[in-house]
């Protein structure tokens, strides 16, 4: 049954270009990438959508595609396999499902103030998608129907996709549409980033300081203990009971099978056996003749590769082919590639497509590992991997013992499970405090918690019992007396370099010059606010930025023990009138308009979904999700 929710959409949901071209390329892409593995229909046919924003539908098929983009995104950025398991875990599929119910919420309020595009508009957008053109650059209705048809998609349902979105982008403009900065926001950060000063300094430190610390006092110990309890207050202390299992703790109980080991080498052949291949791109012409010219043209440097790309109207990524073998290529066109030893231009070459060149940018020789170098390697994933899938067989059991009744304790004896004791605070980090997922179950749990069965991010399982909570407290002085003592005497340090400190910027301020204080002066000449000078404290370049005038004075005292005195000597402002600082103040405005039309855009669509309200079918989501291997409610949905 739906329920209404409280999903949100995020920033990223409402701020939308205005540019009906690069929609064109995203649907098409999503269409390409995301309905692999799924029906086009739905889920078995009999469910369209997984929630709706007033009329308007979030189709299960988009909230598939979605996912699939959200995975293969999260997968490619990683470097290794993303779960549908684990995006749950970590709010991906939310995340997915509050970015299409903010797009569905600005579609229903274009759809309920009348907002819609013409076929005019529609027609100039599928003109304008390479995808669909022919060789002659001109749109070609078999290509297009070919590519819908290839991904299960009507072209009456793609066009109305684009009538949608064109909809949505006109209402972008009527909220957005105007919105931009003064041109005093660019010149006042201009400005700010760009002004320039010169000053002169000199480190202040303890061999400057007259006479010798002096030893605290029982009294002054005292007072400072009482006066800075923060300095000595004991972080919060939760006490722990856990039990836990890794894969690592599992790897010595794998049985290894060789024959497993070889069949993973073999899956993977392609990996560790590759052939010569080489990187090219590829250049058409109308005739051999006219490829030879060019070619001949090329070696007398008379132009380029590039400049003849450039000349057509292409780019780079438009005659790039990528890294190939001689197999994936005709056997004319693989001796022509392969011909060249080092990167060049190819002879021209006959091929299907008519006449081409073949730039090579790179050589890549055949390379082979053998089944001995790769065994390490496919050990150490293959027994990972088994170690894994036994403590996921391990869940259910641990989690019946839980529900049972069963102790922390208890579980030693009946599951692999190791159990400890820990002594928890903000600032543990080692063990099984290293997990992240272990650290905030940690700090969730309260005295009385039912421990429950949790993952961690290795493919590991804990639980976890709260025994007591110790309160921060102050320890008594007499327990911390040398710690009480050292603080006290860097406090002391600090305030009599202080002292000094101030009292040399008021000679320095009236007219005495460093050098006659015994100073070592270094002179710094127009220097920004992110200029970084070696040795200076932290803190001095802002402090120079904060005086108001030349000759004024300054002492500053960092966190790190480092202190200098410091004098501005001149203020350069930057000249607004020149030509980088129109052009960069220009920018500027520009950026700042688009944040501002951005941050106008999502307040209105978070204003319009709460209008219209989202509900949510929850049994067509967890339909979905157990499409891709995510089980049933939990996490984020």
């Amino acid at each position: 049954m739906a329920k209404k929710s409280d999903i949100k959409a995020p920033a990223s949901s409402m701020r939308r270009g205005g540019a009906g071209k690069i929609f064109v390329w995203i649907i098409l892409v999503l269409l390409i990438l995301g309905l692999a593995g799924f029906g086009a229909n739905g889920i078995g046919g009999s469910i369209s959508s997984v929630g709706s924003v007033g009329k308007t539908e979030i189709a299960v098929t988009d909230y598939q595609r979605a996912l699939q983009q959200e995975l293969s995104f999260e997968t490619r950025r990683r470097g290794q396999a993303v779960t549908m398991q684990q995006a749950r875990l970590e709010g991906l599929d939310r995340r997915v499902l509050e970015r299409l119910a903010g797009g569905a919420a600005l579609e229903e309020e274009a759809r309920i103030v009348g907002l819609s595009v013409g076929n005019d508009e529609v027609a100039a957008q599928l003109r304008g998608v390479p995808a669909f053109q022919g060789t002659d650059g001109q749109f070609n209705r078999e290509n297009y129907e070919f590519a819908l048809r290839q991904n299960g998609t009507r072209a009456s349902e793609f066009e109305d996709q684009l009538r949608v979105t064109a909809a949505r982008d006109l209402l972008q403009q009527a909220v957005t549409g105007g919105l931009t900065v003064p041109e005093t926001y660019a010149q006042t950060v201009y400005g700010f980033l760009q002004e320039r000063r010169s000053f002169r300094w000199a480190l202040v430190n303890d061999t400057m300081l007259e006479g010798e610390a002096p030893e605290p006092t029982e009294a002054e110990l005292a007072s400072f203990h009482e006066a800075r309890p923060e300095l000595f207050r004991t972080p919060e202390l939760r006490k722990l009971t856990y039990a836990w299992l890794t894969p690592d703790m599992l790897l010595d109980t794998i049985e290894v099978d060789e024959d497993e080991l070889q069949r993973l080498y073999d899956e993977r052949a392609e990996q560790y056996i590759r052939p010569a291949r080489r990187l090219i791109e590829r250049l058409g012409f109308a005739d051999m003749e006219a490829a030879a010219q060019a070619k001949a043209q090329i070696e007398a440097s008379e132009t380029s590769f590039d400049a003849l790309i450039e000349e057509r109207g292409l780019t780079l990524q438009d005659v790039d082919q990528g890294e190939v073998s001689r197999d994936d290529l005709d056997a004319d066109v693989a001796d022509a590639v392969f011909a060249l030893t080092e990167p060049g231009i190819s002879e021209p070459v006959q091929t299907s497509l008519g006449p081409v060149l073949y730039r090579i940018n790179a050589v890549l020789q055949a390379t082979e590992v053998t089944f001995q170098d790769a065994r390490d390697d496919l050990l150490a994933e293959f027994t990972s991997d088994r170690a894994r899938r036994v403590i996921e067989d391990e869940i259910i059991a641990v989690d019946d013992l839980l529900v049972g009744g069963a102790t922390l304790e208890e579980l030693a004896d009946e599951t692999p499970m190791d159990v400890g004791n820990l002594d928890f605070t903000a600032e543990t980090a080692d063990g099984i405090a290293r997990y992240q997922e272990f650290r905030e179950e940690a700090a969730r749990l309260t005295v009385g918690d039912f421990p429950e069965v949790r993952e961690l991010s290795d493919g590991g399982i804990f639980a976890v019992r709260l025994e007591e909570i110790v309160p921060p407290a102050l320890p008594p002085l007499a327990d911390i007396r040398d710690a009480v003592t050292e603080a006290w005497q860097t406090d002391q340090r600090a305030q009599r370099l202080a002292d000094l400190g101030a009292e040399l910027a008021a000679q320095i301020e009236n007219g005495t010059r460093m050098a006659s204080l015994d100073l070592a002066a270094r002179a710094e000449r127009d220097m920004s606010r992110t200029d970084f000078i070696e040795d200076a404290p932290l803190g001095m370049m802002a402090e120079v930025f904060d005086l108001d005038a030349p000759q004024a004075v300054a002492f500053v005292q960092s966190p790190d023990g480092v202190s200098a005195v410091v004098q501005l000597l001149d203020i350069s402002p930057p000249d607004l009138s020149t030509d980088q600082a129109r052009a960069v103040t220009a920018q500027l405005n520009g950026v700042a308009s688009e944040g501002l039309a951005a941050d106008v855009f999502e307040v209105f669509g978070r204003a319009v979904q709460a209008r219209h309200g989202l509900s949510l079918d929850q049994t067509a989501v967890n339909a979905v999700l157990t499409q891709f291997g995510g089980g049933g409610q939990h996490g984020g949905s």
